[in-house]
């Protein structure tokens, strides 16, 4: 076998027995920059050689190993090493510089979010058949109904699951401010970090899902279509290797980062007037358990052909058409939306809904939760 080909059998398959990592950084001073990583760093000596006059050492900290040497060449310049906080670290900056001339970069080793400022815009989002489907995580369809994200701080997809059975997910959590997931068709089997068994999310069903809660999607069936917003727009998604699902129940009022779990079930929902006559609401609680942060509710006209002239003060309102028709007017322009269409109406801007059909239902989705809205 030559030499060609045994490396590549090598590169396709598992390297067993490896310990660790050995990264190579060249030095003029081997004592001072050995002093600088032991010191400043947490590393330690593990070997050093030769005894008579040392050119090389290697320090180690748990399984990451450096090689300091007199003779190295080409070594690493840039050494990034995961903190707490860097930026709150007493007596230290983001970037230090080792006596061999190497950059050690401090970077969060536990991300913070980031949310920028929203700017908020009117959205349409037509569901015909010029609408766009990307393939994204786990071969599920997404439809990006808020393109522009309002300056990146908000988020709305619509979410398409075509092949029933087993999703290959894992145990992770969002860093957000607000998540919500609406089941618009089929089903999806999900598990939540402390509310016990795993549930069906049946179409008319939503969850809130709190801020860094632990959760895993099990199974779904085909053809399952979801909704899902959330703030901001480009969140980090962590997987927890440490936990699995289900876990213990909480109390219900337990507290994750400042929010609770919901689990709104359409079949148990109770319907009150909104606050424009002739249209009925359910309200999933969402605005309780985000103290006022989101309200997430769905609407309905007692009787066809209503209409509704409307003004809101909030940072976001999104209207996703559940079922029906309804003609939405605003700034002297006239839209007509049907299932599956969604409109995204700045706060501020007077607008108008007007021949409703008698089968329509919205799902509403606004931040804050203007309480008064319901």
């Amino acid at each position: 076998m030559n030499s060609t080909v045994s490396a590549s059998i090598l590169s396709d398959a598992a390297i067993e027995g490896v310990q660790g990592f050995l990264i190579p950084m060249s030095c003029t001073d081997l004592p001072e920059t050995m002093q600088f990583f032991i010191a400043r760093l947490g590393f330690r000596l593990d070997a050093i050689f030769p005894a008579d006059g040392p050119r090389t050492a290697i320090l180690s900290r748990d399984s990451f190993k450096i090689k300091l040497g007199l003779d190295v060449k080409d070594g690493l310049q840039t050494l990034q090493v995961l903190c707490n906080d860097p930026a709150q670290t007493p007596g230290e900056t983001r970037e230090l510089v080792a006596p061999n001339g190497v950059t050690v970069r401090l970077v969060h080793a536990n991300p913070p979010m980031h949310l920028p400022e929203t700017r908020q815009q009117l959205v349409l989002a037509h569901a015909g058949d010029n609408a766009h489907w990307s393939v994204g995580r786990a071969g599920m369809r997404y439809r990006d109904l808020l393109p522009e994200r309002h300056g990146g701080a908000f988020i709305a997809s619509h979410i398409r699951i075509l092949d029933g059975g087993p999703v290959p997910d894992y145990v992770h959590y969002h860093k957000i401010r607000f998540q919500t997931i609406f089941c618009r068709k089929g089903w999806v089997r999900l598990a939540y970090e402390g509310q016990g068994e795993p549930f069906l999310l049946e179409a008319g069903d939503c969850v809130l899902q709190p801020p860094e809660i632990r959760h895993r999607v099990l199974e779904s069936s085909a053809g399952a279509e979801v909704i899902e917003l959330g703030s901001p727009a480009e969140h980090i998604t962590m997987a927890d290797h440490d936990m699995s699902l289900p876990t213990s129940l909480y109390d219900s009022a337990h507290d994750f980062n400042g929010q609770t779990f919901v689990r709104h079930i359409a079949k148990n929902a109770t319907w009150t007037p909104w606050k424009s006559p002739g249209f009925i609401v359910t309200d999933t609680r969402i605005g309780q358990a985000t103290k006022g942060l989101a309200g997430v509710r769905v609407v309905r006209p007692v009787a066809d052909g209503q209409a509704a002239v409307r003004m809101h003060d909030t940072e976001f309102c999104f209207f996703f058409v559940l079922a029906g028709n309804v003609e939405v007017s605003a700034n002297e322009q006239r839209w007509q939306l049907a299932a599956d269409d969604s409109i995204a109406i700045p706060g501020k801007l007077a607008y108008t809904f007007t021949q409703c059909s008698g089968d329509l239902e919205l799902l509403e989705v606004t931040l804050p939760a203007d309480f008064s809205l319901a």
